[in-house]
Formats: structure tokens, sequence, C-alpha cells
């Protein structure tokens, strides 16, 4: 899960390890506003970003539900090249968390990273395509109006409509890399099986590629019983956010993002945490929508890449952190399956007060350097 991003944030760097192989009530209008701000402070969005609207028409979900208009928004920066047949040579995929939008991309500690002169993003030589997923951001979603008549939309949907995006809107044929935190990792893994030629490259960040069970699934559906056992939600057509069920939701989403030794050291006093805990609730539970919430999360429930991972072909960098509360690296299942992947390569990042938890994924100074190997692996 990407969570709105942590006012205790520093910028961070530390070592790896190597193991082998858009509603005002939305989950992310409090972010999308934060990192606006934050960009007009630094001379607003790049010279090179565009934004546009893709809507796909009768677009059918794998529930059997179909939505006449299915809205994409997508946000792109630098300009796309092709080679003299006309296929796409320098496009690259960047995929969001749960909750989150392609706007988080655009936060210093990641931006500043990778999309610079001579970054493995560089602008001025990459096009990169941050869209916002199916429920979440700009794109459609159940707070527009429908509510929980919105289409119970599930990974394959997700993966399935930025194909149309990338497709029949940006007219891109091939993907220099596809690349995703959280959930966006986990369409990385989607990606690599449902279009295998389709891209160079892929790097899944802060997932696992096998379905979503034990206390990975126990906290998410807590998440969904909070809020549907609560009085208030009255089936998804609340006249006001059920708050009992939606302020349990925000708690676990705090921990779900939490970072041990980090947090040990800057809420170091009693105090401080409370004081925390007090901002993180008000702040979250004024940006959240609980239907767009119940959607999100349990938009995980059919994912299970493991079957297919033979049929991946693109070179795979996987990189989790050790703090991560979601994808804990006492399972050893990264270890394990990445084994089962052609070309494959899996990074364990240590633990410091430098890591973020689940939210390192976002901190490139501590993974981009596995970026630059497996770009120039995968160069043709």
């Amino acid at each position: 899960m990407k969570p709105v991003p942590d006012r205790l944030e520093r910028d961070a760097v530390g070592p790896t390890q190597r193991h082998g192989r858009t509603s005002s009530r939305s989950f992310t209008a409090l972010l999308v506003l934060v990192l606006v701000l934050a960009l007009a402070s630094r001379g607003a969005l790049p010279a090179c970003a565009a934004e546009s609207d893709f809507v796909a028409r009768d677009f059918n979900f794998v529930s059997g539900e179909t939505l006449p208009e299915l809205r994409l928004h997508v946000l792109t920066l630098g300009t796309l090249r092709r080679d003299a047949q006309g296929h796409a040579t320098n496009a690259v995929l960047v995929l969001h968390g749960t909750g989150g939008t392609g706007r988080q991309f655009l936060t210093r500690q990641f931006a500043d990273e990778l999309y610079g002169k001579g970054q493995p993003l560089d602008t001025t030589e990459m096009f990169v395509i941050l869209p916002d997923g199916i429920g979440h951001g700009r794109s459609s979603k159940p707070s527009d109006g429908l509510h929980m008549r919105f289409p119970k939309y599930d990974y394959d949907d997700m993966v399935r409509a930025h194909h149309l995006l990338l497709t029949r809107h940006l007219g891109i044929d091939h993907l220099r890399l596809v690349m995703g935190t959280s959930m966006g990792g986990m369409h990385t893994w989607v990606w690599g099986e449902t279009y295998p030629t389709f891209m160079d490259a892929l790097m899944p960040l802060a997932c696992q590629p096998v379905a979503i069970v034990g206390r990975n699934r126990l906290w998410r559906q807590m998440v969904v019983d909070a809020i549907t056992r609560d009085p208030e939600w009255r089936e998804g057509e609340y006249e006001r956010e059920p708050q009992s069920g939606l302020r349990t939701a925000v708690d676990l989403l705090l921990i779900a993002g939490s970072a041990p030794l980090y947090m040990q050291s800057s809420l170091a006093t009693r105090d401080s945490v409370d004081r925390y805990l007090k901002s993180q609730l008000a702040t979250r539970m004024a940006a959240t929508d609980a239907n767009d919430l119940l959607y999100q999360v349990e938009a995980s429930r059919h994912y299970d890449p493991s079957p297919m991972l033979e049929s991946i072909q693109a070179p795979v960098m996987f990189v989790n952190s050790a703090d991560d509360f979601i994808n804990p690296p006492e399972l050893g299942i990264a270890e394990r399956e990445v084994k089962r992947v052609k070309r494959a390569s899996f990074v364990l990042i240590p633990a410091s007060e430098r890591t973020r938890g689940h939210g390192t994924h976002t901190w490139a100074a501590l993974w981009k350097e596995h970026l630059v190997e497996l770009l120039e692996q995968s160069r043709k």
C-alpha cells in the first residue's frame, strides 16, 4: 500500500544486499495537493510534462460488469521517440501503489534521483508515463458517483486498462521498462506474464509474486470489515464518511506503512508519537473516501502470478526492503520464487534508520543503482 507521504520523511541513502536472482474525498486528494504545492515551490511541473485523459468505451471487467465509459488519466514526462519503423523506443511505464496516483512519482525523493540529466530515467532521453489506475486519482472511481455500484475491478482489469491507454491513446507498442511500487510492483509481474514481449525490462518493488494470503490478507480484510461494519457506511450510500470504520482503517494503514527503526528515532518521545498520530489521522481521514478505499484494497483479491512466472521473458530486477511489514523477508518467498524466472535478480535492502518500511520503494537513492544495472543488462 502507498500511504500519503510521511511528513517526517527525510532524504536517505543506504546499502543493499544481493540475494541472487479526482474526488475531493478520494484517498489521494491531499497527496495531489501536497505534490502540486511542493512542485510549485520548485517551479511547478517540469516543462516536459503533459497530462491527458483517455476514455475506454464499454470496458468489460473480469467480474462480468461493463462500464460505458472508463476514464484513465495520465501524466507524461519527456518526448516519445520512435525508430524508422514507427515503434516506440524510449517509453517507461511507472505504476503507483494502492491509494496512490502517478503524481506521487514527482516527489523529490523519487524525481530528483531519477529524472535529471544523466540519471537513470533522464527525461531528456526517456518518455516516462505516470498513469492513475482504475479507482485512483483522476481515473474513474466509485466516489465519482456510482459508489458501490462501480464495477468490482481487480489487478487484471487495471493492467489491461493501462495497456489500452498505451496502445490506443499514446500510440505505444513497446516499453523500454515497466516498474512499479507496491500494488504497482504486483502489476509489473502481471505485465510480464500478460504481455511478455511488450517490454525490455521489469522492476517490481515492495511486493511478492504470489497470492495475497496470511497476514497480508488479514490486515486488508480488517480494513474492509472496519468500514463495512460501521452503521454509518450504509452499504456505501453514506451522507458523511463512516468515522469509526474509517478511523480503524487509517490506523491499520499507518501500521502497514510503518518503519520501526526510523520511527524509533524520529518519534522519540510519547508526546511526539501522540502528536504524529493525531496529525496523521486528521490528514488522512479528511482525504479518504471509504468506498474508494474498499475497492482499492479488494482489487488484490484475485492476484496470483506464481503459476506463470516461468513465462516471463524480460529481465527482472526485484527489490524489497527488510523492514517492510507488508512483505516481511522472513517468509523467504522472494528468494524462492525468483529462481523460477529466467533472468531475474532479487535485492533485499537492509533495514536502517534511513529506510522507510514499505515506503522505501519511493526513496530511489536506496535502489537506483539496481535500476541502472537492469537498464544496462536489458540494453539492445
